[in-house]
């Protein structure tokens, strides 16, 4: 792998799951340090990053971690219930029964990687995105596909927004079950309803949310 490459992997990784926050600048010869690689390749990373909207200018010089906003939030949403709800009308018409039977067994039983430590916890998004993997494929449409993955690379950072709320996930996990149930009884339309409700809640409880750009965790929501 190209040093450049191995930068950009380092670096996105450390952004979407938080270890970079929201506001932390990046500086060339700081980072270039930590990564291991010369600043060539540490800029064609960054340049990348930005170019993918997880990094900006900073100043008129460097770059710093992109904030997320409740703004940028809803606009993610917005896009993202239209494609969602498409890709699981046609992987309801289309999908394997086992597949989705199995994702639906393990998503009622979820509860115990929720409530157990942050690192079992990363087992439960590694579930949602096995749910996410097996309706694209029962989706089979690659336009389809490639219009969600910009789009998931930031959803990716605006989920962990939750992660210290079981509550929530608790409630997630009970509507990607349901998701997956609608999707293996080949119901098309309630398929695309129960996507829409887990979105249309997962929106609401992300604009409740008061966010500190500066923190790596979400701060109390209105509603607790």
């Amino acid at each position: 792998m190209r040093a450049s490459d191995r930068a950009y992997e380092t670096l996105r990784s450390d952004i979407i799951e938080w270890r970079l926050s929201p506001g932390t600048v990046l500086g060339e010869l700081e980072q270039s340090a930590r990564l291991g690689v010369s600043r060539t390749p540490l800029r064609e990373a960054l340049s990348r990053l930005t170019a993918e909207g997880l990094t900006a200018a900073h100043r008129g010089r460097g770059v710093v971690v992109s904030d997320i906003s409740l703004e940028k939030i809803s606009e993610l949403f917005a896009v993202r219930i239209s494609l969602d709800c498409t890709a699981a009308t046609l992987a309801a018409e289309r999908s394997d029964q086992d597949i989705f039977n199995t994702l639906t067994i393990r998503f009622e039983t979820a509860s115990t990687l929720i409530s157990s430590s942050s690192g079992e916890q990363h087992e439960y998004y590694r579930l949602v995105a096995e749910l996410d993997s097996a309706i694209d494929a029962a989706a089979a449409n690659p336009y389809l596909l490639q219009a969600q993955k910009q789009l998931r690379t930031h959803l990716s950072r605006v989920r962990r927004l939750a992660r210290d709320d079981a509550a929530r996930l608790l409630a997630s996990a009970a509507e990607h079950a349901q998701i997956a149930r609608s999707i293996a009884q080949g119901n098309a339309d309630l398929a695309s309803a129960s996507t829409k409700v887990h979105l249309h809640n997962s929106l609401q409880y992300l604009l409740a949310a008061r966010i500190d750009p500066g923190s790596t965790t979400r701060k109390e929501t209105a509603h607790g």
